[in-house]
């Protein structure tokens, strides 16, 4: 049972003469639905078909049987997925991966999936790591015998004041998600986008901040809750903060990396009952994803404000992911003498998964965003909040989806944005970023290129604590890995990238794999279109072709 069932703003059921619906998630209805939403929804369905859909803002999955007919519906990002197979001879769908695969007879592995995760943290499109498991289309629609995708994010510019507009529509989305019941808090940074919630929500209780006390970020973060007088506590890294404990495995769906979930260790001090959060402002608000001219100051490349004119999408979609090329060498030399296959497997996938974005919009700039959109890596983090506590997801507002739509892509970028939140609040930025000491980009970046190669200088402390280093610290190869000593010296990113598979798999299937099996899963030997194992050797994984 959903928490938040019957609350204003959340998930909703409603079933009569017309049918049953039912609203999982946050949902915003015109205001003539507001009190039922579901019931709303369900009549509007009845009277437009899945035009109706278009009305709900929100972040959902809205599940409607009507006349005979049934279809789940995702919001426009899919913000929340929606599994599906067909293997036990109807089809079954859910919100949580690992129990739609239970359903699986013998479920195998996709070899394409597993080199996907291992070489970039994510699987792309509508993939998941068994060939049986498959997932609701971005932007889409799920029938008893159809997947589909739907036409509400498409790329249509058009002129306005688009720092204005962007100010006013984030002063609408916050307030409509204010209202949230219990006790309230934010994952903070000291970062633009969580200092903006801070500023505009009106009864934060608690503000919440992982890392060290004596970081350069926490330390800001901690002035920032004190200017707008919101406790703050400090997550302090240890163990907690990197270890894939059995939930926060989960909570990756076996589609995306556990890493971001930076937070999940620790619910026992998070003592609150609505969580607010800022994911996916950076992407849909300003510009992460778009290809940006290149400045080279002695050997170091520094992205300029104005647009690559022509680039190449398969190249510039290489850093939008967790695609690390030096490391993803060293874990392809396992299982290749080819010292280019991870580079060449990376840029073959995102060329394969690229052409999908061309019927929303004909600009390669949009493109490389809605790439990103589509395949975003961060979601499991919004995935775990949502499993323990009343959580908002502000950026999937549908004013501000519109915003990104119509804003051509120069001008979604941090200058926007920049110009936007001052509207909202002309002292938020007292305390500034650590690694951003002005507002301009370009400058920032110059001064931490000065900071790195001047001596008695001190460098901008990242915003992250350095994994490798707290994985080292906590001995976590002999804790996940202690019969795996050949995968021991492999970079700690991907470690922990096939331990969430190895992982996800032994949740949901008796078909299990080990870290072996999974290291050696992608380029495996070609000719069989399957794999699994129940604790067999490496050699012996039947492989997609």
């Amino acid at each position: 049972r959903d928490t938040g069932l019957g609350i204003p703003g959340r998930s909703a059921s409603y079933s009569g003469e017309l049918g049953s619906c039912i609203i999982w998630g946050e949902a915003y209805p015109n205001k003539r639905g507001w009190s039922e939403p579901a019931r709303w929804l369900l009549e509007q369905y009845a009277e437009n078909g899945v035009d109706a859909i278009r009305s709900l803002n929100g972040s959902y999955l809205a599940f409607i049987e009507h006349d005979g007919d049934t279809i789940v519906l995702t919001d426009s990002i899919r913000s929340w997925e929606c599994f599906y197979t067909d293997d036990p001879g109807v089809r079954v769908f859910g919100s949580d991966a690992a129990e739609v695969a239970k359903t699986i007879d013998n479920p195998t592995m996709r070899r394409q999936s597993v080199g996907e995760f291992l070489h970039m943290g994510v699987v792309l499109g509508d993939k998941t790591l068994f060939h049986e498991l498959h997932r609701a289309p971005f932007d889409g629609y799920l029938t008893p015998d159809e997947a589909g995708e739907l036409d509400r994010f498409v790329y249509e510019e058009r002129e306005m004041d688009y720092a204005s507009e962007l100010a006013d529509r984030m002063q609408r989305a916050i307030r409509l998600r204010s209202r949230q019941p219990g006790k309230k808090g934010l994952l903070l940074s000291a970062g633009y986008d969580s200092r903006t919630l801070l500023s505009q929500l009106p009864d934060l209780d608690h503000s919440y901040t992982v890392g060290m006390p004596d970081a350069q970020e926490v330390k800001v973060a901690r002035r920032l809750a004190k200017q707008y007088n919101v406790d703050h506590t400090t997550l302090v890294t240890n163990d907690r903060y990197i270890t894939p404990g059995e939930q926060k495995v989960r909570d990756t769906q076996g589609i995306k990396e556990s890493i971001h979930i930076h937070h999940a260790g620790y619910n026992s001090e998070m003592e609150v009952d609505t969580m607010y959060h800022a994911l996916l402002f950076d992407t849909l608000l300003k510009g992460f994803g778009h290809k940006r001219t290149e400045l080279k100051l002695f050997g170091k490349t520094i992205p300029t404000k104005k647009m690559e004119s022509d680039p190449d999408p398969i190249e510039a979609s290489l850093d939008n992911f967790g695609y690390l090329p030096d490391r993803s060498r060293k874990v392809a030399e396992k299982y290749t003498s080819d010292p280019d296959a991870a580079g060449k497997f990376v840029r073959q996938a995102i060329d394969s998964e690229f052409d999908r974005c061309w019927k929303r919009t004909d600009s390669v700039q949009n493109a490389l965003a809605l790439f990103s959109i589509r395949n975003q890596p961060t979601i499991p983090s919004r995935t775990h909040l949502a499993d323990n506590y009343l959580e908002s997801f502000i950026a999937a507002d549908t004013e501000l989806l519109e915003w990104h739509l119509q804003t051509p892509p120069e001008y979604r970028n941090t200058s926007t944005f920049i110009r936007a939140i001052r509207q909202l609040d002309e002292d938020l930025f007292r305390h500034r970023p650590p690694d951003r000491p002005y507002t301009s980009t370009f400058l920032s970046q110059m001064e931490q290129f000065v900071r790195r190669k001047l001596p008695f200088i001190t460098e901008f402390q990242p915003a992250w604590p350095d994994r490798q280093k707290v994985y080292d610290r906590y001995n976590l190869d002999q804790r996940l890995f202690p019969e795996n000593e050949t995968i021991h010296d492999l970079p700690s990113r991907h470690k922990l990238r096939i331990n969430d598979m190895v992982g996800w798999v032994a949740q949901c299937s008796e078909n299990m794999v080990n870290p072996t099996d999974v290291l050696h899963m992608p380029t495996e030997a070609q000719g069989t279109d399957d794999a699994g194992s129940k604790r067999r050797g490496a050699d012996e994984v039947r492989s997609e072709n």
